[in-house]
C-alpha cells in the first residue's frame, strides 16, 4: 500500500520516531478524524499504510491525507493523551470504532456522606474522578483496596444499623450513625493523595507484609500482596504529563540546532494535556531572544487566551516576560511541572531532528538524483536540465515544447512552447532541429546561460538531429542524451549523445526517478499545448467561414472572448462593442447560433 501514498505522506512516515505517544490522522480539510496511541508511533502508524483493511478501518485509511503525532514519556501517558484528544475533537472514526469500549474511573461523589464507585464516564456533578484506567481489572482491585483501607460509605442510604461492611471495617458507618465532617474529609483526602501518586506510604507497608508473609512461608497471602503493589502500579502511579494541580497553564520550550529552532507549545488545562503546537522557523541572532519574542507574538494572536500561568525553560527572563505578557512566568527546576518542560523541548528536538531529516531526504531526491545522472553520463555535476517533446495529430498542428528543472525541481516560468514552422507535416528530424536552433540560438545572442544537459524524449534520430545543431551550426558543446522509453511507454534508459551507447540507470534509484518524471512533465506540457492549438484553430475555421469575418476581426474575437462558446453565448451588441460593424456582429450572432442548432 506505501506505493499509493502521496510524497508527503510516505516522508513523513519515514521520519516517525521509536517512541511511545499518540498520534492524530487527518482528512483533506486538516480536520482530525481519528486519534490513536502507540508504544511506538513509527510502527503503529505505518501499520495503518503498510498491509491490507476491511471495514470501517479501511475507509478510515482512505480518508487520511495528513497526521501528527506527540511523543509522550510512556505508554500509559500516551493513553491518557489519546483519551483527553478523543474528548475534545471527538474524531468520527473513534466514534465508529471505539463506541461502548471506554474505560472506567474511580469517582468520589459528592454528598454528604460520599462513596467511591467505578464508571465508564465523567459527569458535571460536582464529583472527583481519578483516571481513565486502561487496566479495567486493574482498576477494580485499586477499588477494592481503597475501600478496605480508606473506608467510605458502602451502602446507599441510611439502614438503622450496623451494615456488613461496618463490621469487618470497611464503612465508616454513616449507614446508622452521625459520622463528623472532619473525619470524612479526612478519610477523602487520603483518598485524594492516593489516586494523585502519593502511595510511597503503602507501597512501603504492603511490601513488608510481602516479605513478612514470605518468610512465614505464607506464599499464597505473599502473592496477593504483590499483584495488589502491581494494580497500585498500573492505575496510580504518577503520570508525567499531568500536574496535580488544576491551574490552566501553557508550557513552552525550544530546540535550537544548525541555524534552526523549533518551539513546542503544550496546553495543560484541568491537569491534563489536551493539545500541542510546534513551529519551527530560521534564526539568525540569539535563541534565547528568538523564543522570547516568538512567545509574546504568540498571544497577540485572535482566539489565543491567556493561561493562569506560563513555564519555559531556564535563560528566559521570568520577570520582564510576565510583566510583558501580565501573566505569571515561571521556571520550574524540579518535579511534574519540570517534567511538563522537559517533555516540551523532545517534543520540539524531534521536529526539528525531522525537518533536517526531510531536508536531507529532499536533497538526495533532487541534487543527489542530479548527480546520479550526470555520473552515469560521465559528465561534470549539472544545475539544469532542459528536455524536448513533440506533438501533432495525423501529421497538423505540429508543435514541440520544452521543460526545465533545475536541481531536480520544475521551475516553470523557464518552460518553453513551440510551433512548428519549418514543416507541415510529421518529420521529427526537421522539428527538433528547428526547437533546437530557436532555443539556443536565442540564449546565444541574449548571452544567457546555457543549460548542463539536454534530454530529448525520442531515440536516435532526434539525438542525432540536434547534435547537428548544437555542434555544426551554433557550435556549442553540451552535453545530450535521449529519454529511451519500453514497449509500455514508460522511461527505461538513456543514450549517451557522445558515445551513442546505452546508459542504464538503476530502476530504483533517485536519478532514475527524476529522468522518469521529466519525461512524464514535458509530455503533459506538451500534449497540452497541442490541445489548445487544435482547439484554437477549430475555432479560427469556424469563423473564418463567415462572410465578413477576415483575420483582424477574427483576432479580436478570439482576444476578447477565448472560446466559441463565450462567442455563441456573446450578443451583437457585445460584438458591436468591439468595433465590428452591426450587419457583420448580427452574422457572426446567427451563423454561431445556427452551427450550435446543429
Amino acid at each position: 500500500m506505501l506505493a499509493n501514498l502521496s510524497k508527503h505522506l510516505e516522508q513523513k512516515l519515514l521520519l516517525l520516531p521509536d517512541e511511545p505517544g499518540s498520534y492524530q490522522m487527518k482528512d483533506r480539510l486538516g480536520k482530525i478524524i481519528y486519534v490513536g496511541k502507540a508504544k511506538n508511533l513509527k510502527n503503529r502508524v505505518r501499520s495503518y499504510f503498510k498491509q491490507d483493511h476491511t471495514g470501517k478501518t479501511a475507509e478510515l485509511v482512505a480518508n487520511i491525507v495528513d497526521f501528527d503525532f506527540i511523543v509522550t514519556n510512556s505508554d500509559k501517558e500516551a493513553f491518557l493523551l489519546e483519551n483527553e484528544l478523543i474528548k475534545k475533537y471527538k474524531p468520527y472514526y473513534n466514534i465508529r470504532l471505539k463506541y461502548g469500549t471506554g474505560y472506567p474511573y474511580i469517582k468520589i461523589t459528592r454528598e454528604s456522606d460520599p462513596r467511591m464507585a467505578l464508571v465508564s464516564e465523567v459527569k458535571k456533578d460536582g464529583a472527583f474522578y481519578f483516571g481513565p484506567y486502561p487496566n479495567v481489572f486493574a482498576a477494580q482491585e485499586t477499588l477494592h483496596f481503597l475501600e478496605k483501607n480508606y473506608p467510605l460509605r458502602r451502602c446507599k442510604g441510611k439502614q438503622g444499623r450496623p451494615c456488613l461492611y461496618y463490621s469487618m471495617g470497611q464503612c465508616l458507618g454513616a449507614c446508622f450513625k452521625e459520622v463528623p465532617k472532619p473525619v470524612y474529609d479526612a478519610q477523602v483526602d487520603r483518598i485524594k493523595r492516593f489516586l494523585s501518586g502519593d502511595t510511597k506510604v503503602v507501597k512501603k507497608r504492603l511490601e513488608q507484609e510481602m516479605d513478612d508473609a514470605a518468610e512465614n512461608l505464607e506464599f499464597e497471602k505473599a502473592a496477593d500482596l504483590r499483584d495488589q503493589l502491581k494494580y497500585i502500579d498500573e492505575t496510580v502511579e504518577s503520570q508525567r504529563i499531568m500536574s496535580t494541580d488544576s491551574t490552566p497553564r501553557d508550557v513552552f520550550n525550544f530546540y535550537l540546532n544548525k541555524g534552526w529552532i523549533t518551539v513546542s507549545v503544550m496546553f495543560v488545562r484541568q491537569a491534563r494535556l489536551i493539545r500541542q503546537i510546534k513551529q519551527t522557523f530560521s534564526v539568525v541572532g540569539d535563541g534565547i531572544d528568538e523564543f522570547t519574542t516568538y512567545i509574546q507574538q504568540f498571544y497577540l494572536q485572535k482566539n489565543i487566551q491567556k493561561p493562569k500561568e506560563i513555564l519555559v525553560p531556564e535563560g528566559v527572563d521570568d520577570e520582564t516576560l510576565s510583566e510583558a505578557l501580565d501573566i505569571p512566568v515561571r521556571t520550574p527546576v524540579r518535579g511534574e511541572k519540570k517534567a511538563i518542560l522537559d517533555l516540551a523541548q523532545k517534543n520540539a528536538r524531534i521536529a526539528l531532528e525531522e525537518k533536517f531529516r526531510l531536508m536531507e531526504l529532499n536533497e538526495q531526491k533532487t541534487s543527489g538524483a542530479m548527480k546520479e545522472i550526470t555520473d552515469a553520463l560521465g559528465i561534470s555535476m549539472g544545475h539544469r536540465i532542459e528536455a524536448f517533446d513533440h506533438s501533432h495529430t495525423q501529421g497538423e498542428e505540429i508543435v514541440s515544447a520544452m521543460v526545465t528543472f533545475e536541481d531536480g525541481r520544475p521551475n516553470k516560468d523557464l518552460y518553453r512552447k513551440f510551433k512548428i514552422r519549418s514543416t507541415d507535416h510529421a518529420d521529427e528530424w526537421a522539428e527538433t532541429q528547428e526547437v533546437i536552433r530557436r532555443r539556443y540560438s536565442r540564449l546565444l545572442k541574449e548571452g544567457a546561460d546555457m543549460p548542463d544537459l539536454i534530454l530529448m524524449d525520442g531515440g536516435l534520430i532526434q539525438l542525432h538531429a540536434a547534435k547537428e545543431v548544437l555542434e555544426d551550426e551554433l557550435a556549442l558543446d553540451i552535453p545530450i542524451a535521449a529519454m529511451v522509453k519500453n514497449d509500455k511507454h514508460k522511461t527505461a534508459d538513456l543514450i549517451d549523445g557522445r558515445t551513442e551507447e546505452i546508459v542504464h540507470l538503476d530502476h530504483k534509484s533517485q536519478g532514475f526517478f527524476l529522468v522518469q518524471r521529466i519525461q512524464d512533465e514535458v509530455h503533459r506540457f506538451a500534449i497540452t499545448f497541442h490541445r489548445q492549438s487544435r482547439s484554437k484553430k477549430s475555432l479560427a475555421s469556424r469563423l473564418d467561414a463567415i462572410d465578413g469575418v477576415g483575420p483582424k476581426t477574427r483576432q479580436k474575437l478570439l482576444t476578447n472572448f477565448g472560446s466559441i462558446t463565450k462567442i455563441e453565448a456573446a450578443k451583437p451588441e457585445e460584438l458591436e462593442a468591439l468595433g465590428i460593424s452591426a450587419k457583420v456582429a448580427q452574422l457572426i450572432h446567427w451563423s454561431l447560433a445556427d452551427t450550435q442548432a446543429k
